[in-house]
């Protein structure tokens, strides 16, 4: 096997691309809300059965995808990558089920809980009819809340429920959504059409009547986990080895030594403390890293007041980087050098990234959900934030393979990829912003070295509390006070910040580390690939090599571009 050819010449589809190409469908008529995610035709103003019958579908459409796929020929290596990639995420996905990780999904960031309401984000509201869809969303959205409830109580019957800590999280959001002053209520609130036009009175009415349907909906949720959930949820917050080498490997697409990796975020955390203490001197003689920081906060060209001053220095910015890099150190097609900076209509903390539509009629987008009462921000710290959601990170890499349509299939450029491979691809792009000169500002760097020190970070307490190890100061196992402790030494963020993320790591397990596991497969992959090229290596090359494959597991992406 060797590695795709990169050129962008037109590709004859394969029996396995079909495969690939009627698994995209079979998802997008399973669960709606993927059509709007990648701008394919859909159910638009539906939702997915999140009601145990609608999870067997999944799980019966899993399983006739993998007997499909083992029997197809394969023509070449794009067919290889494909078939590695597909079978391995259906087969991790199954493996889950049989788990019933799908009974307890319930967390403060990635469950059910946000999704239903997270897609409304992503819905165009240019039109009437846009609009519309939205209205008859909203409409259905208690039918999803409905069998999100069924799927839960299946769980309390089994004994398989989450943690008592992340129903109670969840619950309060639940209950700003279902409040009269929440989101679907001041969403609804200002529809408007193209060009600020409003939007006709009898849709307005439907949107308003609707909006109230859906708060009602949430309102129920936050009722049922507070009645009936909560009290059946586990007091321990660790899900345990088993359990969470699977969620590793989901989130990778690669098997890790665990406890070696625990080791070695030990290490690396040390080495990033040492680092910023060297750059913290750079910044005034002799100051600690916390003295540092102060200097870098006290300074009025390093601030931003309030959300829309960030919002614009966040296009600004990303803009600079997508022309400077343009001409000098990347290939960017023209799709691709645009990115909307937005400021998301929520407040749990937290920033992201989504992917373009698929003809990028909708562009790719940064979000900040800035928490409430968070008003002022500092440059120094989110400089590199810029760069890892934009150009070169997570846009780069998300957005040229949406851009390779002529060699891969619709799964391969919207659906397919792995946490690891793009957050660690992200963690890298950072690194390599500094070795390109972007972040030779000393505040900047520090804002970098911030970012990186808290993935790794992440991975010690990640690991550290769903393995239940020992504490670092040897006074016991991880728990959430120590976990929060831990965090807050190491990361220059305020307290809601720190809370959202710490919360995050224990109702999420296996996410927050692969960051900077990632980071690490990447630059292994990268060293090994420049051992092999010799004298021929050219780095230029490889990360086009590399992005043009989109989105994979590790592991494949190992395989792939190395012999």
């Amino acid at each position: 096997m060797t590695v795709e050819n990169t050129a962008h010449e037109a590709r004859t589809p394969t029996e396995i691309d079909k495969i690939a190409e009627e698994w995209v469908t079979t998802l997008a008529e399973l669960n709606p809300a993927v059509a709007t995610w990648i701008g394919i035709p859909g159910k638009l103003d539906e939702y997915e059965d999140l009601s145990p019958a609608g999870h067997y579908a999944f799980v019966d459409a899993g399983r006739t995808v993998l007997a499909k796929l083992a029997t197809a020929t394969e023509i070449d290596d794009v067919d290889w990558v494909t078939r590695t990639d597909l079978r391995h995420e259906i087969e991790l996905e199954l493996e889950s089920s049989d788990a019933g990780m799908w009974m307890r999904d319930v967390n403060v960031i990635a469950s059910p809980a946000q999704s239903i309401r997270d897609i409304l984000d992503l819905m165009p509201t240019e039109t009437e009819g846009n609009w519309s869809d939205i209205s008859g969303r909203l409409s259905n959205l208690p039918g999803a809340v409905d069998g999100y409830i069924e799927t839960l109580r299946l769980g309390i019957t089994k004994g398989i429920t989450p943690a008592k800590r992340q129903v109670h999280e969840v619950i309060q959001q639940a209950k700003k959504h279902g409040a009269g002053d929440g989101f679907f209520h001041n969403f609804t609130g200002s529809a408007q059409l193209a060009h600020q036009q409003p939007v006709p009175d009898s849709l307005a009415a439907d949107l308003a009547k609707n909006a109230g349907v859906a708060a009602g909906a949430y309102d129920k949720l936050a009722r049922f986990l507070e009645n009936e959930l909560l009290p059946a949820g586990q007091d321990n917050d660790s899900v345990g080895r088993e359990l969470y080498a699977l969620n590793s490997r989901r989130f990778l697409g690669a098997t890790i030594d665990l406890d070696e990796t625990y080791e070695w975020g030990i290490e690396e955390l040390a080495r990033m403390t040492e680092e910023q203490e060297s750059i913290a001197h750079e910044i005034m003689a002799g100051a600690s890293v916390h003295e540092a920081i102060a200097v870098l906060d006290a300074d009025p060209a390093r601030k931003l007041t309030g959300t829309k001053a960030l919002q614009e220095w966040m296009q600004q910015l990303s803009d600079k980087a997508v022309e400077a890099l343009s001409k000098s150190h990347f290939d960017i097609p023209e799709p691709v050098k645009r990115l909307e900076c937005m400021i998301a209509p929520t407040q749990e903390g937290g920033i992201y990234y989504t992917s373009p539509s698929d003809d990028f009629s909708r562009a790719g987008r940064m979000w900040w959900s800035v928490p409430a009462g968070v008003t002022e921000f500092n440059t120094w710290r989110e400089t590199t934030t810029v760069y890892h959601e934009g150009v070169p990170g997570h846009h780069l890499q998300i957005g040229q393979a949406v851009f390779n349509r002529a060699k891969l299939n619709t799964y391969r450029r919207q659906l397919a990829g792995t946490s690891g491979h793009a957050e660690g691809w992200a963690l890298y792009a950072e690194r390599l912003m500094q070795d390109l000169g972007y972040l030779d500002d000393a505040g900047d760097r520090l804002g970098m070295l911030d970012g990186q020190r808290m993935r790794a970070a992440r991975v010690v307490l990640d690991i550290g509390v769903h393995l239940g190890k020992p504490r670092l100061d040897g006074t016991g196992k991880w728990d959430f006070d120590y976990a929060f402790e831990f965090m807050a030494k190491n990361v220059n963020m305020n307290e809601p910040f720190v809370r959202f993320e710490v919360n995050r790591y224990f109702g999420w397990p296996g996410q927050a580390p692969s960051y900077k596991v990632g980071q690490r497969i990447w630059e292994q992959i990268r060293d090994e690939y420049k051992s092999r090229e010799g004298a021929d290596f050219s780095i230029k090359t490889f990360h086009r090599k590399a992005l043009d494959i989109g989105g994979v597991g590790l592991d494949t992406l190992k395989a792939a571009l190395l012999k």
